[in-house]
């Protein structure tokens, strides 16, 4: 493909410097010529010094409009800029090897695929459960709780579709935003994160949007580290924001009646009979 048709961006928030050059380092080590651009909600601009190198646009957006917002900026800049694919990263990502043209090798050879993601890992190596099918109100409100503990094990291992072999590709309706390509194409179609999640679900809300009219396939060929930090479980501010979101997503799509999320769940679990 033409390199110069590859995109990628980062959000960052009081990001660690040496974090953030760990992920950096992962795009660029990919021998592809890659556009990065880096979105900083910081207050302080303290990261420009990140945009001495070229193949980096740097934008400082202290106004912090959110995750999925802020990545529209970047994907409105690839867009113009004639970019066919675009990587979501988070600033937590990182990876050795041959990752990424992998993934766009097989993207390019269908264009039915609207965003693929591969698979994610722990920096222990052990598997994050990430793609998921359509959630209702109960399936956040059961991950929250756990219990009773047999019912939870039950539960979450078809909504998370963990009983799929780990090596088998597929459609799943919900793949998470810590390190997503899109196919630019799509996104036009389909059109880019709702602004009016500020954090959390609007991954979910774009997966869902996409896996109407796209495949949204999970590709554990390849595989990153993710420092997964569950951040909304800790934090009674975070909390507050991913019970906002969540309010805003079955808003949106509806709370316990959802013909489709039925439909789509099912064609889902229809690929591993």
């Amino acid at each position: 493909m033409n390199n110069r048709m590859l995109s990628a961006s980062i959000v960052l928030y009081n990001t660690d410097l040496f974090e953030i050059k760990k992920t950096i380092d992962s795009i660029f080590n990919q021998n592809l010529d890659i556009k990065l651009f880096l979105i900083d909600n910081s207050l302080f601009d303290n990261l420009r010094e990140l945009s001495n190198d070229a193949r980096i646009e740097y934008i400082h957006n202290p106004a912090n409009p959110g995750f999925g917002a802020s990545h529209n900026i970047a994907i409105n800049k690839a867009i113009q800029s004639g970019s066919q694919f675009h990587f979501i990263v988070n600033p937590d990502i990182y990876f050795e090897g041959d990752v990424v043209s992998v993934m766009l090798e097989y993207i390019e050879e269908d264009e039915s695929i609207g965003m693929m993601m591969p698979q994610i890992l722990n920096e222990d190596g052990s598997i994050q459960n990430l793609p998921k099918l359509l959630p209702s109100p109960f399936s956040i409100l059961k991950r929250k709780i756990k219990k009773p503990t047999k019912a939870y094990e039950k539960f979450i291992n078809k909504y998370e579709l963990r009983e799929v072999p780990k090596d088998f590709i597929y459609n799943a309706p919900v793949l998470s935003g810590c390190f997503t390509l899109l196919n630019l194409d799509a996104i036009k179609k389909v059109g880019m994160y709702d602004d009016n999640f500020f954090m959390y679900f609007e991954d979910w809300d774009l997966s869902r949007r996409m896996h109407q009219q796209y495949k949204t396939i999970y590709f554990p060929r390849v595989s990153v580290y993710h420092g997964y930090d569950s951040g909304a479980n800790k934090s009674r501010k975070l909390f507050k924001i991913f019970v906002n979101s969540a309010i805003t997503y079955f808003n949106k799509w509806g709370w316990f009646f959802d013909s489709e999320r039925e439909k789509i769940n099912k064609e889902a679990l229809s690929q591993f009979k």
